[in-house]
């Protein structure tokens, strides 16, 4: 599904090598549904309408939204394949492939009537013979309607199995696209969301991502975003889609499997298991038996230890007094491994809701275990998308398939990752109406040192995924930033940031050219917004280069939607803007203007700084 409404060109297949064609996928028994993503043309700096009368490569469409690939999305027939229309297209300068998306499936029957449908509601649409104005508001109703669909509709992860890319590159080079999934209040998620690189190489290319390595990021079972962003690559390179959609096969495939076996859908890994007390964790009902008469289920610790190893967070669903039975955990030196507990006489559905929300995961990456078959039952009924275990099979768990995950030392250290964030947010409720204090409490210290080679590939990721705290939309790829360490010019900064409850590690980068100064470059992870971090390290910046006597400091800030929040940061310190150039602003704080400094963080640079 694509934007046909303003993208009625069509080619022919014999553009493509015969033996690249035969390639592109083919529908078989293995693939038993898929999403259909209504994938558009969309810009990396998008800022409508504004961008419309500002920008210099805006170019209207049919509907009078920006061109943002040379010919449009271009559709080349392919009835014999799984997507029965190939995508071609020729990038442009900020140029992405975007989407929104659900986890409904379609059977492909259903998606190829509803591609022929959207092609002749397309044409009809573009040949009506009413005036121009009337066309263009016409067409934009059509797409917004898809979108709304897409955006209000609902669908179950556990029926998705993978996510598959499939492309034809007839460059001679490897194109580097960055893909992402975000979910719609990414804001609200602090910016956490999935992002991979894929290489495409030369001829045919087919990927396919695992379903649950996406879900430790975002949630599919709720709308979300995805695009595809080319890295660094010159006006007109050409790329022809097929599959990009989401799927539900009926196996993982191997080199060693037959199309024709039949396998059940993955399953998204499980992320939390969430316990019941009375009779699960402990032999005895504590409200009738007392604590003392309490004893542990023999191992069910050995369980909850080989399952925190793996990086698997635990919490509590428990009908029970919280400060009696939290007394118990203790007292059995279990406590410290259940986060969020939610110990109440409610619901052990409410619980369940709690507790994805309080960890920020999906439903559907919860496992509950809890030996009452009617609490099994209840949360069954109103979590669908909850795993439900009786309490006898808990020895089970650790042989379970979807407690089958990379052990890291990040996996290790996941458990103590979220009790840092907790403590951080109770401190900050605790501080009430006072957050500065708050701040100050927390001793977050920032750590300033010049780029190096171990950056390169974390920098690189920053690039790509921040947008809220980017403040000149810029995307490095790795070669750029390999450039910039050996010339040694322009100074490149990156950034680090603790506080008293742990570290979030690398945060930020920044470029300065030093002769000017101008700081051309700054950008942050999500993980610090609203923390006051770019006011420190700003002051930082203009005490190491203002110099003796002070020179002016400037500054670019090319200006989204997404970063406005964060620019403010420029009006505090008190920069004045002296014009734009290539839709940058050029903003310079006077030698003789004070130097903001509230004291509420620390910035220590490295012994490696820069003279």
């Amino acid at each position: 599904m694509y934007e046909r409404e303003s993208n009625q060109r069509t080619e022919s297949s014999d553009q493509i090598p015969v033996e690249i064609l035969a390639r592109f996928e083919k529908p078989s028994a293995r693939t038993v549904a898929r999403t259909m993503l209504p994938w558009a043309e969309h810009c990396t700096e998008c800022a409508i309408p504004h961008c419309y009368q500002t920008c210099d490569l805006y170019e209207a469409r049919v509907d009078g939204k920006c061109r943002r690939f040379t010919d449009g999305i271009v559709g080349i027939q392919n009835p014999d394949g799984l997507s029965p229309v190939l995508l071609k297209i020729r990038f442009k300068q900020w140029g992405k492939l975007f989407a929104y998306g659900n986890a409904k499936t379609h059977s492909l029957d259903q998606v190829r009537a509803a591609e022929r449908s959207d092609a002749r509601i397309a044409g009809i649409l573009n040949g009506l013979p009413a005036p121009e104005r009337i066309r263009k508001t016409l067409i934009r109703l059509r797409y917004d309607q898809k979108n709304r669909r897409v955006r209000t509709a609902a669908g179950s992860a556990n029926a998705l199995t993978h996510f598959v890319f499939e492309c034809y590159n007839p460059q001679p080079q490897t194109i580097r696209l960055s893909m992402s999934v975000l979910p719609l209040d990414l804001q609200e998620r602090d910016g956490t969301h999935f992002q991979t690189l894929i290489h495409v190489k030369p001829g045919y290319n087919t990927t396919r991502i695992p379903v649950p390595e996406i879900l430790q990021f975002v949630d599919l079972s709720s709308p979300y975003k995805i695009e595809l962003i080319p890295n660094d690559v010159p006006d007109g390179t050409t790329l022809v889609f097929g599959m990009l959609d989401f799927v539900r096969e009926s196996g993982v495939p191997t080199a060693s499997e037959s199309e024709s076996e039949d396998h059940e859908p993955a399953s998204p890994r499980c992320k939390c298991v969430v316990w019941d007390l009375d009779n699960t964790l402990w032999h005895g009902i504590l409200v009738e038996d007392g604590a003392d008469a309490l004893t542990l289920v023999d191992g069910v610790v050995d369980v909850i230890k080989a399952l925190d190893a793996r990086g698997i967070l635990q919490s509590i669903a428990s009908k029970n007094n919280a400060d009696e039975a939290l007394a118990v955990l203790r007292r059995f030196g279990i406590e410290e491994f259940f986060l969020h507990p939610q110990i109440s006489w409610g619901p052990k559905s409410e619980a369940m809701s709690q507790i994805a929300d309080k960890l920020n995961i999906g439903m559907d990456t919860l496992v509950f275990v809890d030996d009452s078959s009617f609490e099994r039952a209840e949360v069954g009924e109103n979590c669908r998308d909850v795993r439900v275990i009786d309490a006898a099979l808990f020895r089970r768990l650790p042989d379970d398939p979807m407690f089958d995950v990379p052990v890291t030392d990040e996996s290790r250290s996941r458990r103590r990752m979220y009790r840092e964030q907790a403590t951080r947010e109770t401190i900050r409720v605790s501080a009430g109406t006072d957050y500065n204090a708050f701040l100050r409490d927390c001793n977050i210290r920032v750590i300033v040192s010049p780029l190096s080679a171990t950056d390169i590939d974390r920098v690189h990721e920053l690039t790509q995924r921040t947008n809220q705290l980017n403040f000149s939309g810029n995307r490095y790829d790795r070669s750029v930033l390999e450039k910039i360490l050996a010339d040694g010019k322009p100074d490149a900064w990156v950034l680090r940031c603790e506080d008293r409850f742990g570290t979030y590690g690398t945060i930020g980068f920044c470029l300065v050219e030093a002769g000017t100064p101008i700081m051309t470059d700054l950008m942050f992870s999500c993980r610090v917004q609203s923390k006051r971090v770019e006011h420190a390290v700003l002051t930082f910046l203009l005490n190491h280069y203002r110099g003796d006597p002070p020179r002016d400091f400037h500054a670019n800030y090319r200006q989204t939607p997404r970063n406005a929040p964060a620019g403010k940061v420029f009006d505090d310190f008190g920069f004045e803007r002296r014009g734009d150039s290539d839709g940058i602003a050029c903003l310079v704080l006077p030698a003789d203007r004070a130097i903001l400094d509230d004291g509420l963080i620390c910035v220590v640079h490295s012994a490696a700084e820069i003279a």
